[in-house]
């Protein structure tokens, strides 16, 4: 049977192991090597490495995407794509989420992984059938969780709502790092009985159990794994590539890999992790295994952002507090999966109710939201309570609330229309504002004082 790789060295491994700071300069030399390796697609999009390409790196993330296509002309190109959350934690109206679709895809991505914090799919339909009609594959997400109301006839429910959206084919997202090898081979069973559409799996390493449930879902009949190159896998990125090759190559799987060519790639990341190592770039902790994870639930992401959220406030002694709070604040939100930006709401919340000594004193805006309906239907039944305190007499919204969004791509681009340059511009202020006005302003200052300089050479001026 063939197994499917998919390297996420430009994804992942960059985003959790050196926080998405590798600037398109360290790894240009190597692109043209991870094209002829023969992987299924190369992760390389995702709002997290757009976010720090604008704020940290002074990249253009269009530009660089489209550096990359340049160099990667036979392996498809991957991104992350939050559903009607496009790359942020708040829902865009449809034209915005089509427009940001169709020009992911002109620009070069191939594959836009869509996914919901809640699993609610119709926040994945008008990215889906976007993808579609722009000759992209659409590969829906179903974001996997702990809870009482997750059981194998529910995955097989969401595989086939997938199937029937049109979803090309379907991850299995586990950002925690949680699956067991035993459910892994279970689930991955159960959906590849219920769609004919292929399977793939995502996991992380973190938890140390991520090696071993790749092989009992490959045996269960998964076509293809998320895996980073040696030299940026493990901790909070996914298992190694060559290992997992390794592995599934003694199984009897066949792969269309080549491992000569792996050996380059990962030489070259070995010199790029050492400089970022030294440099403090990546910090040697995202690297190890963290089985407290088994207990907590929480993706290493969110638990690091409520980390440095807590040492802001000289309160890093009450991590255990927050930690056990997340599990509550869960449950009172009907379960959802702790993925982005339902992660971020949660430890937030968690973190206002053991601060402030008295749980839900202090409600913030993005609860409120949630327990409005603007996020969309959450999995199981929320508190009765909370829900009360925060609407009073009101009832949630239970419709897609994208339908009550107002067109929004023409708006934005009359805002700040001396910025923009075309429309990924307009875009990128959409979804980062404050970070792209600073970026685009920049950029034209930049511009300004090259033609100032190059009128003064060539009048002679000193």
């Amino acid at each position: 049977m063939q197994i499917n790789f998919t390297e996420t060295v430009l994804g992942d491994g960059n985003q959790f192991l050196s926080a998405s700071c590798m600037p398109f300069s360290d790894f240009e030399g190597i692109l043209e090597k991870l094209d002829q390796a023969g992987y299924y697609s190369l992760e390389c999009w995702s709002g997290t490495i757009f976010d720090s390409c604008l704020r940290r790196l002074n990249e253009d993330p269009w530009e660089r995407l489209r550096k990359i296509k340049a160099r990667v002309t036979n392996t498809p190109l991957q991104m992350l794509f939050n559903g009607q959350n496009i790359l942020g934690r708040k829902q865009y109206p449809d034209d915005v989420v089509r427009k940001f679709v169709s020009k992911s895809i002109e620009n070069g991505i191939s594959i836009l992984r869509i996914f919901d914090g809640l699993n609610d799919f119709r926040n994945l339909q008008t990215a889906i059938d976007e993808t579609l009609k722009c000759g992209g594959h659409a590969q829906g997400c179903i974001c996997y969780s702990l809870s009482p109301i997750y059981n194998l006839e529910k995955y097989k429910e969401m595989g086939k709502q997938l199937e029937s959206l049109g979803a090309n084919s379907i991850c299995l997202k586990d950002t925690s790092g949680m699956i067991e090898p035993g459910t892994a081979f279970d689930l991955i069973k159960c959906l590849k009985e219920s769609v004919s559409i292929p399977v793939f799996v995502h996991t992380n390493s973190k938890t140390g159990l991520g090696t071993i449930s790749y092989i009992k879902a490959a045996e269960a009949g998964c076509d293809g794994i998320d895996t980073a190159v040696s030299a940026f896998s493990g901790g909070t990125s996914q298992p190694a590539t060559e290992t997992m090759l390794y592995s599934l190559k003694n199984l009897g799987f066949e792969s269309s890999l080549n491992t000569t060519i792996l050996k380059e790639i990962n030489d070259f990341f070995k010199q790029l992790k050492l400089q970022y190592l030294n440099s403090g770039l990546i910090d040697p902790y995202v690297m190890e295994t963290e089985t407290d994870s088994l207990a907590y639930q929480v993706p290493d992401s969110m638990l690091l952002n409520l980390l440095a959220q807590l040492k802001s406030q000289n309160a890093a002694d009450r991590l255990n507090d927050v930690l056990a709070e997340v599990l509550n604040v869960r449950k009172d939100l009907g379960y959802p999966p702790l993925v982005t930006p339902v992660s971020q709401i949660i430890g937030g919340q968690a973190s206002l109710n053991v601060l402030s000594g008295e749980r839900y004193k202090n409600i913030s805006k993005e609860v409120e939201a949630y327990l409005k309906g603007e996020f969309g239907q959450a999995p199981g039944y929320i508190d009765q309570d909370l829900q009360q305190k925060v609407l009073g007499g009101d009832t949630p919204f239970t419709g897609r609330y994208a339908d009550t969004l107002q067109p929004g791509f023409d708006t934005a681009k009359k805002e700040k229309r001396s910025l923009f340059n075309s429309q990924e511009d307009v875009l990128s202020y959409i979804v980062f504002p404050q970070a792209a006005e600073k970026f685009l302003k920049d950029r034209e200052e930049s511009k300004a004082r090259t033609v100032s300089y190059v009128i003064t050479k060539t009048s002679g001026g000193k």
